[in-house]
């Protein structure tokens, strides 16, 4: 009866008509800062109008009764990886702005223009690091967009400048040499200098200067380096005094992520997020599959989230200013609904659901300068979310969401599509002279190996182009592997519906080395693939893979097909005339 209650909750029509004005009556209030008892809100014309127990609501201006519910500014996820159907999955949740920490630099100049817009919207507004800074062979390298890489301090400064004249918002750093997970140093990081060389820069053209850390020694050498916030809570152990002091002197924040702690250290920690009833009925199938991944990463790192915990309480107890993110686009996070368990895993820490609340809202609006947005007050957008209950007492409760409102129009929160469709037909290779957005390269580091792999453009065997791909394996994971993957869904590792086609066919031109083709399917990536062998050599020549009787293929939820070399040493091969059949 509950879960039936919820559930029709959750999928209950948002106000009717293409207004962006509103009034929500009889309803409390968390303005940003703090619990407003029973009061109207007036939105006009995509703004807040006006606020108060005993508004006049003009005419025609349609009405919500707010009872029993608690009105909330639209939520801002400090942290992600946005692309894809991130936005829109983000905003049907309540959160209506995502402060991204990478991605593709093409997307920044529409999402400015966006952000600055009040018209009727599906998505959530996007501020973006862009490209982030990280050394050659570093975190950030190994998902297959060509970035650049800094590693001599002497070219912080035209770095920093490339990134803002690409449209970056702000300047993320990377110092992670991924000890904190393995025990010891296995992929490069940003040298001290160059660190300290792009902070320096990124002040000296008034951008703030994030940076990404796991580990306390990191932390303390990027805060005295002078660093505007950490955009992860270290994890590698408790930190003593000492540091947490600094962070508070030097009036950094930081933007501890402790979702995707808890995907690191407990299993099962994203399902639980996905089965809750006020959660599970807008979900999408991608976003389901998304919570129910993990990362394959060892058991021995399960201290992490207890560490976290405690870092994060006793950087609350000193006063340091916390901001709310997911790191969504990670496995077990899912863009939206994630911010919902990052504030319940915050008050875990020690915030009470207030000082939570703020973290998703007023808080990092102000510490990233977004001066119209993160309260409720006369003259700011009309971002805003209604939900069931009083989340100053359970912060559950925005969970429980009634309805969300984008620029003062109210957002059609639709549940369970079917996967989209992928026909039959040529696939793209390459967009304005670059690879496609979904091709990517793809390599064994995600599991903690060594081998590498770059994707270039290349000419093809009738002077078209074509997709070159080399690098090395690397003897020491599992099952190293270096080569490509097609995403065919909007985004990485999304359903797609392909029940209409039959086989895969491309050519194919290799340095002798065999390949191995796998196809992703079904419920995640996590299950076995399809796996078909490719013969390659050094003229071009046509291979046909029968996707429809592979076996472990389900073609009604494809999610990628790799081409991948396994054998150690350097790899090299190119593929063009790419058709799904």
């Amino acid at each position: 009866m509950v879960l039936a209650a919820l559930s029709a909750t959750a999928l209950a029509a948002e106000p009717a008509g293409d207004s962006d004005d509103v009034a929500i009556r009889d309803v409390r209030v968390f303005d940003g800062q703090r619990m407003q008892p029973a009061t109207t809100v007036l939105v006009r014309d995509g703004r807040i109008a006006a606020i108060g127990p005993q508004l006049q609501i003009p005419a025609g201006v349609p009405v919500v009764d707010g009872r029993g519910g608690t009105l909330l500014p639209g939520l801002i996820d400090a942290h992600t990886h946005s692309f894809g159907e991130a936005r829109r999955d983000a905003l049907r949740f309540g959160v209506t702005t995502e402060l991204d920490m990478f991605t593709d630099h093409r997307l920044l100049p529409a999402a400015g223009k966006e952000r600055q817009s009040l018209a009727r919207t599906d998505r959530a507004d996007l501020w973006s690091a862009g490209t982030l800074v990280t050394a050659k062979g570093g975190h950030g390298s190994e998902y297959g967009l060509a970035i650049p890489t800094l590693d001599d301090p002497a070219q912080a400064e035209a770095f920093v400048r490339e990134r803002i004249a690409e449209g970056s918002d702000y300047i993320k750093l990377v110092v992670d040499n991924g000890a904190a997970y393995t025990g010891k140093p296995r992929i490069p990081t940003l040298s001290d200098a160059a660190m300290q060389a792009t902070i320096v820069a990124a002040h000296r053209h008034d951008k703030r200067a994030l940076v990404h850390v796991a580990q306390v020694g990191d932390a303390r050498k990027v805060i005295d380096a002078g660093a505007d916030g950490l955009i992860h809570i270290y994890s590698d152990r408790v930190a003593d005094d000492e540091l947490v002091a600094a962070i508070k002197r030097r009036d950094a924040f930081v933007t501890p992520t402790l979702s995707v702690m808890a995907t690191l250290s407990r299993a099962g920690e994203g399902a639980k997020l996905a089965a809750d009833p006020r959660i599970a009925p807008m979900l999408q199938p991608a976003q389901k599959d998304a919570l129910n991944q993990t990362f394959p990463l060892p058991q021995h790192i399960a201290h992490h989230l207890p560490n976290a915990l405690e870092n994060v309480r006793r950087l609350h107890a000193a006063g340091v200013t916390l901001l709310a993110g997911t790191d969504a686009g990670n496995p077990g996070t899912t863009h939206g609904a994630s911010q919902h368990a990052e504030l319940a895993l915050l008050v875990q820490a020690g915030l009470s659901p207030v000082e939570a609340l703020r973290a998703a809202t007023s808080a990092p609006a102000q510490r990233f300068g977004l001066s119209d947005r993160g309260r409720i007050a006369a003259g700011l957008r009309a971002d805003l979310v209604l939900v069931d209950g009083d989340p100053s007492a359970d912060i559950t409760a925005t969970r429980a969401i009634r309805a969300v409102w984008k620029n003062g129009y109210s957002v059609a929160r639709v549940a369970d599509k079917p996967a989209p469709r992928v026909a039959a037909g040529a696939v793209e290779l390459l967009r304005e002279g670059q690879p496609a957005p979904s091709w990517s390269a793809t390599s064994d580091q995600m599991i903690g190996g060594r081998s590498q792999s770059r994707l270039t453009v290349g000419q093809g065997r009738d002077g078209g182009p074509a997709l070159q791909v080399a690098g090395e394996i690397v003897a020491g994971a599992a099952n190293p592997w270096g080569g490509i993957i097609l995403f065919p869904g909007a985004e990485p590792m999304g359903a797609t519906d392909a029940s209409g086609v039959r086989e895969l066919v491309l050519r194919v031109r290799g340095d002798g080395r065999p390949l191995t083709l796998l196809v992703f399917s079904g419920v995640d990536m996590n299950g076995r693939p399809g796996v078909h062998q490719v013969a390659t050599a050094g003229e071009w020549r046509e291979v046909t893979v029968p996707l429809s009787s592979l076996p472990n293929v389900d073609l009604s939820r494809l999610r990628g097909i790799s081409l991948a070399a396994g054998t150690p040493g350097p790899f090299a091969f190119a593929i063009e005339a790419v058709e799904l059949r």
